[in-house]
């Protein structure tokens, strides 16, 4: 296989989602709803749209659930099957397209988001692969890993997708400091700084969750000493080769809900079910009725 080809993506999904509780008590937060279909399988089927065929997910204590989204129902199958609901009987079985792999490696312990990348290493081998982080859900016409696939293809390098944010919110985000423009859609990035104070950031381009990784960034992680929060970050293994100008940042061009955050939730529900054939008119009638628009 050709090293400029991305095949594997994987997606960190061990952590405990404590901003939902108590709903994520029982119930991964990556399987909350968007209407009917959950947040995880956003990020996959985005994945699968770039053409990628195996799919890691790094799982915790608690997170069979998801496991048992991606697998077979046949109970389930049965039951549809002899109702006749084919319609809802083929849209549980492609959940996962035939020729696409599901492969599940626990996270013993959270130690952060570099020890998870890290954890896939055994799945990824020493090829280049994406990681999606199912909390940044995102829509447009040309969704990330898509295009940042398409990117990689045409010229190999780890890749960031970033975006503007306003300056209260760079402490919340890895934010870059950018060098010279690699080509039209692309520039060098300097340097990834792990949550800075708006004074110390040096831009307000921030690092979102999607990424092209090559697999140079496992032996970066090993060396890594903890960072913030005493957690091994993936953001300062990224600054790493950054440092070495391995590194470039390609724009998102979609609308991005924070979906880690119950406010970017609610956005994401909001703005999925207006997009909606069947409930988009129902619902604007409604807000404009609660909210006594003509």
């Amino acid at each position: 296989m050709s090293r400029s080809i991305v095949k594997k993506a994987v997606f960190p999904v061990a952590g405990l989602g404590t901003r939902f509780l108590p709903a994520t008590k029982a119930m991964p937060k990556e399987l909350l709803p968007i209407i009917d279909k959950p947040i995880i399988q956003y990020a996959v089927e985005e994945a699968i749209a770039a053409g990628i065929t195996d799919l890691i997910f790094i799982t915790g204590r608690s997170k069979r659930a998801i496991e048992d989204h991606f697998d077979s129902n046949f109970e389930l199958e049965i039951a549809l099957k002899s109702s006749g609901k084919n319609d809802l009987l083929e849209l549980i079985q492609n959940i996962v397209p035939p020729g696409v792999n599901c492969i599940f490696i626990r996270q013993a312990e959270a130690l952060g988001l570099g020890h998870a990348v890290l954890c896939a290493e055994p799945a990824v081998g020493r090829e280049p692969f994406a990681v999606l982080l199912a909390d940044d859900l995102v829509r447009g016409e040309e969704l990330p890993t898509p295009r940042m696939v398409k990117e990689y293809k045409s010229s190999p390098s780890t890749l960031l997708m970033t975006m503007e944010v306003s300056p209260q919110d760079v402490s919340k985000y890895g934010i870059i400091r950018s060098g010279r423009k690699f080509s039209k859609t692309r520039t060098n990035v300097e340097e990834l700084i792990e949550k800075p104070d708006e004074a110390d950031a040096p831009s307000r381009l921030a690092s979102i969750g999607r990424y092209i990784l090559e697999p140079e960034i496992f032996d970066t992680i090993r060396d890594l000493p903890p960072g913030h929060g005493g957690e091994i970050q993936l953001a300062d293994a990224i600054n790493a080769l950054a440092r070495k100008g391995h590194v470039q940042a390609v724009e998102l061009t979609g609308q991005r809900y924070d979906c880690g955050s119950k406010f970017g939730y609610l956005e994401a529900i909001v703005d999925f079910a207006l997009a909606d054939q069947e409930y988009g008119p129902r619902l604007e009638a409604h807000l404009r009725k609660r909210l006594k628009l003509k």
